[in-house]
């Protein structure tokens, strides 16, 4: 009797050898999807869908630098609840950013529009691209050459805060403008 589990036992070794082989493929294969960077910084960080990288930001003190554009001219606008109107106040924004956009004609823009995360996601897809088309066609009526410059929607879909209440929704009620080198998008 002990020479016919043997078999079995020799049998079961490489199956559960295999068997554990392949859960580990399993897991890092699943491991490689979670990548918190997967958007590249995003929403005005690193670099957002077609933007340029954190080290090719250059200097925030130099006026030169998309770095500078980000943290002194300002690179997002914010927006009323299911609006996409622009603000006084964004129109300040939009107006220094066409200033150093026509200033710096060796760079291009992808303007992300965003929406809080009240409402579906249809319907906060269609309210960013609103939005992202309002910055263009302000930056363009600025003198910005609209081939300078796309439009990204992402609805609800990459919020800068996130919680239940108006001091989030009204920071993701926004478009950003993310600096990219070329000469067209």
């Amino acid at each position: 009797m002990l020479t016919a589990i043997e078999p079995r036992t020799k049998a079961t070794k490489p199956m559960n050898t295999l068997t554990k082989l392949l859960l580990l493929i399993g897991a890092l294969a699943l491991s490689a999807c979670n990548n918190p960077d997967r958007f590249g910084g995003g929403a005005g960080g690193a670099a957002g869908a077609g933007g340029i990288t954190q080290g090719a930001l250059g200097d925030p003190g130099d006026p030169n630098s998309p770095a500078y554009f980000a943290q002194t001219i300002g690179d997002k606008v914010l927006f009323a609840v299911d609006q996409s109107t622009l603000t006084p106040e964004a129109q300040a924004t939009l107006t220094n950013q066409a200033v150093w956009l026509n200033q710096h004609p060796g760079y291009t823009a992808i303007i992300e529009g965003h929406a809080d995360e009240v409402g579906t996601r249809e319907y906060n897809l269609a309210l960013g691209a609103r939005r992202a088309s309002s910055v263009q066609n302000f930056l363009v009526s600025q003198g910005v050459a609209a081939h300078r410059l796309r439009t990204v929607s992402y609805g609800k879909e990459r919020p800068l805060a996130v919680c239940s209440n108006e001091a989030c929704y009204s920071q993701n009620r926004r478009a950003v403008t993310v600096i990219g080198a070329g000469a067209g998008v």
